[in-house]
């Protein structure tokens, strides 16, 4: 990476060099390895509604950068060190240079959403398309807020959860499926029922992501497993065990999250908790519910082979490991 210069000083790099840079700082957040979740549910929405997907390929593209740019604020927020099996954007080019490359990924969710007029898509499916895009990230903001809350006050109860979840996690699943939907050409109730689709994945999907801590090591997840714990963060399995286990479980779940034993110690002893109180096997039951809902809202799609893929992906969400 080029030397970077600080207020005072005089630049070593011409400004297209400096530009290059950030452009350095995006590639090397979007080119880690990734599931493309997002993106591909816009295309295969897209396709499920009778839509092109060479023609709606620049947002696909789109949504992947916008959700790269909410994981390199995440990772600021969370003080995660690892991303996807590779040091986090702020730590390996500094926290603003993090930040302005989150921020210049979030703009170029709207560039690519222009550029699909190029591949012959209306105008009026576009700004319909921008609408659905601006109020998802609205709603993961809003839910990033409530997570704060949450964690802050120690709110150990579930419907809190499922809405913090729905609006972090669930908007942004639910904006790419409609927004493929909308920019394929569905009619609305095709785009109400992929929209539905999108939102019930995406509970089942932060649910069964929220277990991984536990079910698997750092080096399957592409981050420490201790994350939660480090943070606090009442994930839906540690509030199943704070309601169901007697006061000695809650003890220990309590100098867990409290800072009152080693990391590793803590997350052994969180694990051992969440088995005796039944909480992953609830989780995972959870998880499984909104899987249903999610296959059944693709019942109101004409059979296809695009709507056979995305009830694919919902067996893939709440069996993977990873």
């Amino acid at each position: 990476m080029k030397r970077r210069w600080t207020y005072g000083e005089s630049p070593q790099e011409s400004p297209e060099e400096i530009v290059d840079s950030l452009d350095e700082i995006c590639a090397y957040a979007l080119t880690a390895p990734a599931k493309l979740f997002r993106p591909i549910l816009l295309l295969l929405s897209a396709e499920a509604v009778g839509g092109r997907i060479p023609d709606v390929l620049p947002a696909a593209v789109g949504t992947e950068c916008g959700h790269v740019a909410s994981l390199i604020h995440d990772d600021i927020i969370d003080g995660d060190a690892m991303r996807r099996g590779r040091p986090a954007v702020y730590r390996k080019f500094g926290m603003d240079n993090a930040i302005v490359a989150g921020d210049a990924l979030l703009f170029q969710i709207f560039v690519c959403l222009s550029e699909c007029r190029d591949r012959g898509v209306p105008d009026d499916r576009i700004v319909t398309a921008m609408e659905i895009v601006a109020r998802a990230g609205v709603e993961l903001c809003r839910g990033q807020a409530l997570e704060a809350e949450i964690t802050s006050r120690s709110v150990r109860d579930i419907d809190a959860y499922l809405r913090m979840i729905r609006m972090k996690t669930a908007a942004l699943f639910s904006g790419a499926c409609q927004c493929g939907a909308v920019l394929g050409g569905g009619p609305p109730e095709w785009v109400r029922a992929l929209g539905d689709y999108g939102e019930s994945l995406g509970i089942a999907f932060q649910i069964q992501d929220d277990l991984l801590g536990y079910l698997t090591d750092a080096e399957m997840t592409g981050k420490p497993a201790t994350s939660d714990i480090k943070n606090r963060r009442l994930t839906l399995p540690i509030i199943f065990a704070y309601q169901n286990g007697g006061t000695g479980e809650r003890d220990v779940l309590d100098a867990a999250f409290h800072g009152e034993m080693g990391i590793d110690e803590a997350l052994d002893a969180v694990a051992g908790v969440l088995r005796r109180t039944d909480a992953i096997t609830l989780s995972t039951s959870m998880a499984r519910t909104y899987a249903a809902r999610a296959r059944a809202a693709l019942a109101l799609l004409p059979p296809s082979r695009s709507r056979d893929h995305l009830a694919g992906f919902v067996e893939r969400t709440v069996s993977r490991v990873r």
